[in-house]
């Protein structure tokens, strides 16, 4: 009953309000607190629950300029709120701005863009780190021979394993068909072969589950109108990406179950062509949700008054980026993550051509430090009669030279994180680089000390799975690293501008507001 009353008195208090004019209605409001822009920072619904309502044309006197506000909850707001689509404005920005400084919502920026909310960074951190497991799930099903274990792609129907030993028995003739039994499995029971199904069942579904966490939040947010402008095409790549990555992963499995692998008489394996294709796109996709993730994170946490990359001497992000020696430490830094992308894209190589087998010791290749040149470049790998395919064929087809490649890029890439670490040091770049940037160039040499150490030893003890399966994620884990260093700098986005231009206005006004009503 008591709140029924309030309720009564609310649409009394409405009703007795609707005569008075914009000015004595903002006497009369509730003013707001100061925490209100930060308590709509931390939840942006749909509908806000902060007042807007002098949206043209209006349909009440109140509604037509007005500065009233009430965000404390009584009976009285609750009712307020259950008026929000027909009184309250869904430009959540304004109004939470308007309210945390009691200036008219006219003051601010007509209409803020689009701001896409933590939820939505979240979301696609989320997305990558599946994208992480799947790389690190299709690492091991290559390491234990699984993955030429299903001889179809069947999209839908492939969603579930074997249920009936008749089904199994079925799966299991599939197989004994394909070249793999023939040469290597000829001897494996049903069991066993139900051990590798599975290792390649799981990476093909959790592929499946990552297009359904991408797709529907992504369709969500889209239909909410919770994206930032440039976000959606993005999300519209990534998401034909996914889709094609089925479509490269089959590619590459059916390499594998040719029969033109009986006339070479060697390993069955799929073509490491399309392994480094798979991987590549693997890393590709992996580097852009997590780009993104980090941008809408970032933008959010700057729009409502956060820090730039800790940057806490007042400079503004144009300010330290038009700075020479941050530009040049920027160019240096997506030359890395360059190099950081090539050299795990080599390792695809490695992997395919079982290259990790020879020369098992470091860092001498047969007691030198380079294998001789006539088997870097052996003419028994040129297809060409005039010999014009030497060089690139020995390149991605020699195991010998495939390995030394790596090597090589590994230990260019560990070499240029330790200079870019090390020019974080140098005073000049210290008093210019946000510290954040230093930090993740510091944390980025610090994991490629793990991924050599990773490596080295994969190498030595003759590729086990879980050393190999663990320098894997350990790339993937430096090219995490580097993505975050290259975000650290990165300017806000134009969305992010706008809203902490709307923030500070706010803020100053409501701190010129509690001055004058001191005094």
């Amino acid at each position: 009953m008591l709140a029924s009353a309030f309720a009564k008195a609310g649409v009394g208090c409405l009703k007795s309000q609707t005569a008075l004019t914009p000015r004595a209605l903002w006497s009369k409001a509730i003013k707001p607190t100061s925490n209100a822009f930060s308590t709509f920072a931390r939840a942006r619904l749909p509908s806000s629950t902060f007042t807007d309502a002098w949206r043209a044309p209006p349909k009440h006197p109140h509604q037509s300029r007005g500065y009233s506000v009430i965000s404390t909850s009584t009976p009285v707001t609750k009712h307020l709120r259950s008026l929000e689509p027909r009184f309250f404005s869904s430009n959540g920005a304004q109004s939470a701005a308007a309210m945390a400084s009691g200036a008219s919502a006219a003051s601010l920026p007509q209409p803020l863009p689009v701001l896409s909310p933590p939820s939505v960074g979240r979301w696609l951190l989320f997305s990558g780190a599946l994208v992480f497991a799947v790389i690190v799930v299709g690492g091991v099903t290559r390491l234990t021979e699984s993955g030429l274990s299903i001889t179809e792609w069947r999209p839908i129907a492939g969603i579930l394993p074997p249920l009936s030993h008749e089904a199994w028995n079925e799966e299991f003739d599939k197989y004994k068909a394909t070249p793999e039994f023939k040469l290597l499995n000829h001897s494996i029971t049903l069991d066993e072969f139900k051990n590798i199904f599975y290792m390649e069942w799981g990476h093909r579904v959790l592929g499946r589950l990552i297009g359904i966490t991408f797709v529907v939040p992504f369709a969500y947010f889209a239909l909410r109108k919770k994206l930032t402008a440039s976000l959606p095409a993005k999300l519209m790549g990534m998401t034909l990406l996914i889709g094609v990555q089925g479509i490269i992963g089959w590619y590459m499995v059916k390499s594998g179950l040719e029969d033109s692998i009986y006339e070479e008489r060697g390993v069955p394996r799929v073509s490491q062509y399309r392994l480094a294709l798979h991987l590549g796109t693997a890393f590709v996709l992996y580097a852009g949700m997590m780009w993104a993730g980090f941008a809408a994170l970032s933008d959010w946490r700057y729009a409502h008054g956060g820090l730039w990359s800790k940057v806490t001497d007042g400079r503004t992000p144009g300010v330290v980026a038009s700075h020479r020696l941050f530009k040049r430490f920027s160019k240096f830094s997506w030359a890395l993550t360059a190099l950081v992308f090539l050299t795990a894209l080599s390792g695809a190589f490695v992997a395919g051509l079982d290259a990790g087998l020879l020369y098992n010791e470091f860092p001498y290749m047969g007691g030198r430090l380079a294998p001789p040149a006539d088997e870097l470049m052996d003419r028994a790998y040129a297809k060409s009669p005039d010999g014009s395919d030497l060089w690139w064929r020995n390149i991605f087809e020699n195991p010998t030279t495939t390995q030394f490649n790596h090597r090589l890029l590994g230990i260019t890439t560990y070499v240029g994180s330790g200079a870019l670490f090390a020019t974080t040091l140098l005073p000049a770049y210290r008093n210019v680089l946000p510290p954040l940037t230093t930090r993740f160039a510091a944390m980025a040499f610090g994991m490629a000390n793990v991924q050599v150490l990773l490596g080295i030893s994969t190498l030595l003890y003759l590729v086990p799975v879980s050393l190999a399966a663990c320098h894997q994620a350990g790339s993937v884990a430096l090219l995490t690293l580097m993505v975050h260093l290259l975000m650290t700098m990165r300017r806000p986005g134009q969305a992010a501008k706008a809203w902490r231009q709307a923030w500070s206005q706010a803020t100053k006004k409501s701190a010129k507001a509690k001055k004058t009503k001191s005094h």
